[in-house]
């Protein structure tokens, strides 16, 4: 460990956890393990150690002498951060205190679905200056559905900030972008957010840097990075320091004073901690794509960081395809590795700021820019001086974990209200977007005749997000429920399954029924505490199958009555569980077209769960309702009341209908079994039958059963 052995740091924590006071490294200790002024203190027993705390004195010494060397005035870095603990709002404010202008709030978060949903759902970077550094902040998805955009964009930094919240700790999406980030040897600064907050206090800290460091270990850190340096800040109120009593200080005198906020602390940690990016500016030109954009006004741009050399408008370059995958990934890497794709003359060049795109005349190495002029170029390919021949390594994506089938509507109501509805239309749109999103895969299907395509991503809000963009873009489609993609052991030739971590805090009277419906889905406890989430309540880890948690979210939500909290990460793959337990009842299914009528659903209410309520157009096929037992039921939703002559006690009686339950994209992608279909149009979400005439799919059952004997 360095030029301290582990068990010397043992020894330390124990030291430090009997006499409550504080050590000093000796002098000329390497800063792999501890450098000199390094603080070891003990506030109690937690997580199995001592609590380790640094200051900024622990920092290594700055990666190279600060000589004013242009080449040395570039820091790269990433954000790394669960979903909800402030990353958006920590990177608004560093550039409101480098006096850069935000052009919006919340400027990473720029797509209506990331406001909608309070996510990151696409990499951005942006830059700022800072006491003559140039810092190229790049903003990572949380959510491992989008792990594709995690693992192109940290080949452009150099450091990263982990942000943490200072109540909930790591959580399950934070240990799956940092296990990537780890791998790749960046250095994390750990900032511990929102401090500011009433239940904070100095013994919760301590626990939930004993848990980083205690992850840091199991995720194979090494010694640099398990030394990493602690910011408690709170991004909202725009204060941080190296103590938390100092932070906490902070937050009270700009909460009653009102004055400017200060995030100099956490600057200058990643001007020291974060090394300069490698490359001369005296070498040929070099940059690895790893984002693709289009604007309206000069085409396609191409964005990554400048590996090497210099680049100027107007300068001829040229693409190479990428070196091939190593290292794991499916190895998506497609032509010969070095062959030139294209050759043209760079025509823009940009930067970002702010949110907004600022022209450049020169790029050089260490540089985060965006480069028109090439239209065949994509992500993993490497752009270069027409005299470079080898390209640039290119990280191995993932391969996706799920499939879904996009096909045209074909309902009874189709084509009333989208715009694009053709499979040409379609196939199209998918194609883009497959250029864009690495993580995703089209292929057209053998059967589909040019309508049916076959999607492949990373999981349920991967696809999901696609599918209502889409929406949002006057498609119609008709969307088949969601597949597991298996693999196959090579050695043994056992077949097996993604499996995910899945994390839950809920109040302890409910953490039964979760269990059990877990359970339902071939799930494992892997661990449980009981008051160790937010508010005492009980935080389960299972591991379980990805095609069991595909709608597993709606059913959460009613098990815990709202309350619970619930994350995923991708966790491995394993040998295939077995069959899960049927999870869903029967449909209620319509056999007639025209309009439902109040006087029918009143009748058909007893029967289950109605997704329409009265004067709604239905047709054949359509799925109205859930049926309150196992088998499927086909009624007529549109049945009128006769009108006769005669009276009746009771037959003037008003019908009072309960509200029909409407569901969401993400709901409806999660109820659909195998024989069914989500209809998908730009003003509703309908559930049918795949195939929708009532005498064609009994007579289909029939020969399937036949078969099956």
């Amino acid at each position: 460990m360095g030029g301290w052995a582990r068990g010397s740091r043992a020894v330390l924590r124990g030291i430090a956890l009997l006499s409550g006071r504080a050590f000093h490294a000796p002098a000329g200790a390497p800063a792999g393990a501890m450098a000199a002024g390094a603080r070891w203190t003990s506030r109690g027993m937690f997580g199995g150690g001592a609590h380790c705390r640094r200051g900024f004195a622990a920092t290594a010494p700055a990666a190279a002498d600060d000589d004013d060397s242009d080449e040395n005035n570039v820091r790269n870095f990433a954000i790394i951060a669960h979903v909800d603990h402030g990353k958006t709002t920590l990177l608004d404010t560093l550039m409101r205190q480098a006096n850069q202008d935000v052009s919006t709030e919340r400027l990473m978060d720029n797509r209506d679905l990331e406001r909608e949903r309070g996510i990151t759902i696409s990499s951005k970077y942006t830059s700022f200056d800072y006491k003559g550094t140039t810092f190229n902040a790049v903003d990572t998805p949380g959510h491992a559905d989008f792990g594709g955009e995690v693992e192109r964009v940290l080949d452009m930094v150099d450091g990263c900030l982990l942000l943490v919240d200072c109540i909930e700790g790591p959580m399950a999406q934070t240990k799956f972008v940092l296990g990537k980030a780890l791998r790749k040897g960046l250095r994390p600064i750990v900032v511990l957010n929102k401090v500011d907050r009433p239940a904070v206090t100095e013994r919760g800290c301590a626990e939930v840097e004993s848990k980083l460091f205690d992850l840091f270990a199991a995720m194979g850190a090494c010694d640099e990075q398990l030394d990493f340096a602690v910011v408690y800040a709170s991004a909202r109120a725009g204060v941080c320091s190296d103590d938390l009593a100092a932070a906490r200080e902070l937050c009270r005198l700009r909460e009653s004073t009102g004055g400017a906020g200060d995030m100099s602390a956490l600057l200058d940690a990643l001007r020291e901690r974060t090394p300069p990016p490698p490359g001369s500016r005296a070498d040929p030109f070099r940059l690895l794509v790893s984002m693709i954009e289009h604007d309206p006004f000069v085409g396609r741009l191409v964005t990554g960081r400048v590996a090497s050399g210099e680049v100027k408008v107007g300068d001829r370059v040229k693409a190479l395809t990428a070196a091939a995958a190593a290292g794991g990934g499916d190895g998506a890497v497609s032509g010969t590795p070095g062959a030139a794709k294209e050759t043209g003359r760079v025509t823009k060049l940009f930067t970002s700021r702010g949110g907004v795109r600022h022209p450049l005349d020169v790029a050089a190495a260490g540089d985060i820019v965006s480069v028109a002029g090439l239209s065949g170029a994509t992500v993993t390919d490497t752009v270069c001086d027409l005299a470079v021949t080898e390209p640039l390594p290119a990280t191995p994506i993932d391969p996706p974990t799920l499939r879904m089938t996009f096909g045209v509507n074909d309902s009874s109501l189709g084509g009333r209200e989208g715009k694009s509805l053709t499979g040409r239309q379609i196939w199209d749109r998918l194609v883009a977007e497959a250029e864009t999103n690495v993580a995703l895969r089209v292929l057209q299907c053998a059967d589909g005749g040019g309508d049916r395509f076959e999607v492949q991503g990373r999981g349920e809000l991967h696809l999901g997000v696609l599918i209502e963009t889409m929406r949002r873009e006057k498609f119609e489609l008709s969307i088949s429920p969601p597949a597991v993609l298996f693999r196959h052991c090579e050695t043994t030739g056992r077949r097996l399954e993604p499996i995910e971590e899945l994390t839950c805090e809920v109040e302890e009277t409910h953490s039964g029924g979760v269990i059990e419906a877990v359970v339902q889905r071939k799930g494992e406890m892997t661990d449980m505490a009981i008051g160790a989430g937010e508010g005492g309540r009980t935080r389960m880890t299972f591991t379980c199958p990805s095609r069991g948690l595909i709608g597993f979210r709606q059913v959460f939500i009613n098990e815990t009555r709202g309350t619970g909290t619930l994350t995923r990460a991708f966790h491995g793959y394993e040998p295939h569980r077995g069959p899960t337990d049927r999870v869903r009842k029967g449909a209620i299914v319509s056999v007639a077209t025209g309009v439902t009528t109040s006087y029918a659903l009143g009748q058909l209410e007893a029967r289950g769960t109605l997704f329409v309520g009265p004067k709604t157009e239905v047709y054949e096929g359509m799925i109205i309702g859930e049926h309150s037992r196992e088998e499927t039921i086909e009624v007529n939703p549109c049945k009128e009341k006769k009108l006769t002559n005669m009276r009746a006690s009771g037959a003037e009686e008003q019908v009072r209908l309960t509200p029909p339950r409407l569901m969401s994209l993400e709901e409806a992608i999660g109820y659909v079994q195998a024989d069914e279909l989500i209809e998908v149009t730009p003003t509703a979400i309908r559930l049918r039958k795949a195939e929708l005439n009532s005498s064609m799919r009994k007579s289909n059952a029939r020969k399937a059963a036949k078969s099956a004997d």
